[in-house]
């Protein structure tokens, strides 16, 4: 019988799962040197970054599922935390060490094929979809979904065409979604993407085409950082209810 995570969580402070790889501590580096870089556009990454709650966890191989349980033990721990506490700017990159040499439309394809195999854990975890979201990834209102929370991804790696993209490693950055909404409610979504765009646009020398608010296309079609057309079609399907 599938067992809520989070519960299980409330109850034992321990991570289910917590080995940690060999380069942690290199690779954690790396990326913040990366994101404290003056070129790197993301002020939100920036400001996760300075309030310490850019969590980041190295992981061996992005074509591999070895590491898959605990990336999704550390997202159920990330939407039970932000359930708990209500906080902007948190931010969870998983950085992988190989391979390196991946194309674009390489890199896509395992990127959705973490994303399904942690979206099949959720489901067997027991884990509701968030109901704000939806589950079809052609949906304008699509969002991936982990321990009831939903989630948007940004994907880096080193042969990315957009300079903003182009990481020393593959990299999957995982968002949360209610902080955009947060933001917006604020009034300070459009001001603060307006000024990521302008950073970009300054390193790239166009802004990004792939760029769309929520609602308005799938954001599916951003999550890793390749230039697709429309005849484009998301590879991922959602295995539970709410799918069907």
């Amino acid at each position: 019988m599938a067992v809520r995570i989070d519960r299980l969580m409330s109850t034992s402070p321990k991570s289910l799962f917590p080995w940690t790889h060999q380069s942690q501590a290199e690779l954690e580096s790396l990326l913040f040197a990366h994101v404290d870089d003056r070129a790197f556009p993301c002020v939100g990454a920036k400001a996760a970054m300075a309030k310490g709650t850019l969590n980041v966890l190295a992981c061996d191989r992005i074509d591999s599922a070895w590491d898959d349980l605990r990336i999704h033990d550390s997202l159920m721990r990330l939407a039970a935390d932000y359930r708990a506490a209500p906080a902007l700017f948190r931010s969870f990159a998983v950085v992988f060490d190989q391979p390196r040499d991946l194309s674009e439309p390489e890199f896509e394809a395992l990127v959705w094929k973490r994303v399904q195999s942690l979206s099949d854990k959720d489901v067997w975890r027991g884990q509701e979809y968030d109901p704000r979201v939806s589950a079809d990834p052609d949906d304008p209102h699509f969002s991936l979904s982990f321990g009831g929370e939903a989630f948007f991804v940004v994907g880096l790696h080193p042969n990315a065409s957009r300079p903003a993209r182009r990481f020393a490693r593959p990299t999957m950055v995982f968002n949360l979604h209610d902080q955009f909404e947060t933001l917006r409610a604020d009034g300070r979504y459009e001001p603060m993407r307006e000024k990521i765009m302008v950073r970009d646009e300054a390193v790239a020398g166009t802004r990004n085409p792939m760029l769309s608010r929520h609602g308005e296309t799938s954001e599916a079609r951003q999550y890793s950082g390749r230039a697709v057309d429309g005849e484009w079609r998301c590879p991922f399907q959602y295995q539970g209810a709410a799918g069907e």
